[in-house]
């Protein structure tokens, strides 16, 4: 071997043992150090953290009151729906000193002694005997908190059953009119309350003229067993005659008639605005004052006006339009009523009043005119 290469290892084998050497008194030396870190923490008092106390708002808790009375004093609590045969008894009974009910009106037109409602020292108890198909419907209590003056409802304290009392020759709550008129709004849902005895009768929707069935979707009609046919959203061609009809084990009956009369109705007072031609007007000089109201379409507005000139009978005119209008990319409606005052006087300086009404409300608007002296010959 050459000793130059010889030379050469030495120098290397030389230089790692120096840098291992010295790897290790850093490693030692850092160990230290973060010993030290260590102890210095362990010795650091913590901060104490402000404890802060959660106050969660306590929800009355609702309790049912209400149980069903059975056979040889046995009690247990109603469910939501309870099926009874026409002809048994229904005995329910609330709890609580001071009971009130709801229950279907039909009862509060019985004289034969069949419904009553009894109230005790601790309970109240609500008897229906010797049921029919017309008894059917919503039976509900809840506990009154009375002082010496007034009772208040406690919703704390509450029971509610729906009941229906299956009747194999009736299959819809019999009802005292053959025609029931009911209004098809636009502004909220149209209920027809094809009410049934028995909740497992098949129930479908029908228009007398012309002969069709109208399919319920489950979203512009949907059918509820205790509510009847709902319609959510009021179109022109539901308007007419409807009737139900119900099946059940083969036998197949029909409801009283629905007169649906379609009537555009608003969602809110109407929204007025109003504006003088001009807000300074010299005497002699005609002005109008325009009242505008934006909304609904085919909705009726009345206008009324106060002005300064009203009391001392200062005639003026009114002109109203009605026209559609496109605001916002849709159409809508725009009424107008213009009050008109011819050759301005000093008494015609004031507050000028505009109310629009429709069926939901009213709303009023105002503006000021100030009359400024005449500019025209022989006028100071």
């Amino acid at each position: 071997m050459r000793p130059g290469l010889v030379f050469a290892l030495v120098c290397l084998s030389v230089f790692l043992l120096e840098f291992a050497e010295c790897q290790k008194d850093a490693t030692t030396k850092s160990k230290k150090q973060n010993a030290g870190r260590n102890v210095k923490l362990t010795n650091k008092k913590p901060k104490s953290k402000p404890k802060v106390k959660k106050v969660v708002a306590k929800k009355l808790a609702r309790v049912s009151v209400m149980t069903q009375l059975l056979e040889q004093g046995r009690f247990r609590k109603p469910s939501n729906t309870l099926v009874i045969a026409a002809g048994e008894n229904l005995l329910l009974r609330c709890k609580g000193k001071h009971i009130s009910w709801a229950y279907p009106s039909y009862l509060d037109e019985e004289n034969d002694g069949r419904f009553s409602i009894n109230h005790r020292e601790r309970f109240s108890q609500l008897t229906v005997a010797n049921s029919t198909g017309a008894d059917t419907g919503e039976y509900s209590c809840w506990a009154l908190d009375c002082d010496a003056e007034t009772c208040r409802r406690d919703d704390s304290k509450t029971g509610s059953t729906y009941v229906f009392f299956t009747d194999p020759r009736e299959l819809f709550v019999p009802a005292n009119d053959y025609y029931m008129a009911i209004q098809l709004r636009t502004d909220r849902p149209t209920r027809l309350p094809c009410q049934v005895t028995n909740p497992l009768a098949k129930v479908s929707l029908h228009r007398e003229y012309p002969p069709e069935l109208i399919p319920a979707d489950g979203k512009l009609i949907t059918f509820d067993v205790k509510k009847g046919f709902v319609i959510h959203k009021a179109l022109p061609l539901f308007g007419g005659t409807l009737y139900c009809v119900a099946s059940y084990q083969g036998l197949r009956q029909s409801s009283i008639k629905y007169l649906l009369i379609f009537t555009y109705y608003p969602s809110a007072p109407p929204a007025a605005t109003i504006k003088a031609s001009s807000s300074s007007v010299h005497a002699g000089v005609n002005f109008n004052v325009t009242c505008t109201v934006l909304g609904e379409t085919n909705i009726e507005v009345d206008f009324t006006w106060e002005f300064p000139g009203q009391q001392l009978g200062r005639p003026t005119y009114t002109m109203e339009s009605q026209q559609s209008v496109y605001a916002g990319g849709r159409a809508v409606q725009s009424s107008q009523s213009v009050l008109l005052v011819d050759e301005a006087r000093p008494v015609d300086e004031g507050l000028y009043t505009c109310t629009a009404q429709n069926q939901q409300g009213a709303t009023s608007v105002s503006t000021r005119v100030n009359i400024l002296p005449g500019t025209g010959p022989g006028r100071e």
